[in-house]
């Protein structure tokens, strides 16, 4: 892997392949590392077409050198790009021979964070659910944001809040972690959602006909549980405004209601109750394509954010 140098700790690494989803994930990760104060990455990455050579051929020098220039074209025009979003943002770039796959993994080892445009060209194409989004969500070491072709930063969106799924979940406690510090870095409200439905209530009263009372009952008790839950967050975090929304009804459609004018969506991978299956099953696949704003995944595995 060629680049300026080889620590990426506390930077925002986008990858780069000159589609216009790309470059809408360029804007978005420019106006991130610009409030956060860290530098940003561009990365972008080119195999060689086997196809083209016999095994054990060796391609001709001028096509590797024609491959690095045609990605190093990529990169300064995602750099002008950023700097129309954030013209003061340090900017470094990445350039590997490998797939975006292992790139993107290597790199999250010890980025602030990876974000990817949906239905990009070249490499990254069928961003949202082909194989190299699946793998990247799936496996980074590090929070993983995709921002869709439609998830253009907009005025109204720019300062808006960060939206949480909180399912009392580990994985969901390390989300609301992550969602907190990205609130508190971009002076954003934090609006945590808790959801729940019928079939998630048990005993004493499972299978009972409830009253309207018995249903406040119920959900005046959620509304404890997530309160005693973001409590100590709100402790560590005291310049962060929380909003705390409980509501009756499944994740992804709550979380796209409450999102509409949200600048990020977080959710944590692998969740149990409303978020049980987050990655690979059908409410992962449809929130990340019907969120109205950029979405983060947060996995078990993630690193810590350092300070």
């Amino acid at each position: 892997m060629s680049s300026e140098n080889r620590d990426f700790e506390n930077m925002v690494v986008v990858a780069v392949d000159g589609g216009e989803p790309s470059n809408n994930a360029v804007r978005w990760a420019a106006n991130t590392a610009m409030k956060r104060g860290v530098p940003l990455r561009l990365a972008t990455s080119y195999t060689m077409p086997q196809f083209l050579y016999a095994e054990g051929m060796v391609p001709p020098q001028e096509l590797y050198e024609d491959l690095q220039r045609e990605c190093l074209q990529k990169i300064e025009a995602a750099r002008a790009i950023a700097h129309e979003i954030a013209p003061d943002v340090e900017i470094g770039h990445s350039v590997a021979e490998a797939s975006p796959i292992d790139m993107l993994l290597e790199m999250s080892q010890s980025a602030t964070m990876i974000v990817m445009g949906s239905r990009g060209l070249g490499g990254l194409s069928g961003m949202v659910l082909g194989s190299v989004s699946a793998a990247v969500v799936s496996h980074a070491s590090c929070p993983v944001v995709v921002v869709r072709e439609d998830n253009a930063v907009t005025q109204d969106t720019k300062y808006g809040p960060v939206v949480v799924g909180v399912d009392g979940s580990e994985v969901s406690a390390k989300a609301t972690e992550v969602a907190f510090q990205e609130a508190e870095a971009r002076g954003a409200e934090l609006v945590a959602v808790h959801t729940w439905l019928d079939n998630q209530v048990h005993e004493p009263m499972a299978g009972a006909v409830f009253s309207g009372t018995q249903w406040d009952q119920v959900e005046e008790e959620r509304r404890s549980l997530l309160s005693q839950t973001l409590e100590p967050y709100q402790d560590r975090y005291p310049s962060v405004q929380v909003k705390q929304i409980v509501t009756r009804d499944r994740p992804v459609r709550a979380l796209v209601d409450h999102s509409k004018d949200a600048q990020l969506l977080i959710t944590g991978s692998h969740g149990r109750g409303g978020f049980k299956g987050m990655l690979l099953g059908s409410t992962s696949r449809a929130l990340l394509q019907a969120a109205p704003c950029p979405m983060m995944v947060v996995r078990p595995e993630t690193r810590p954010r350092r300070k």
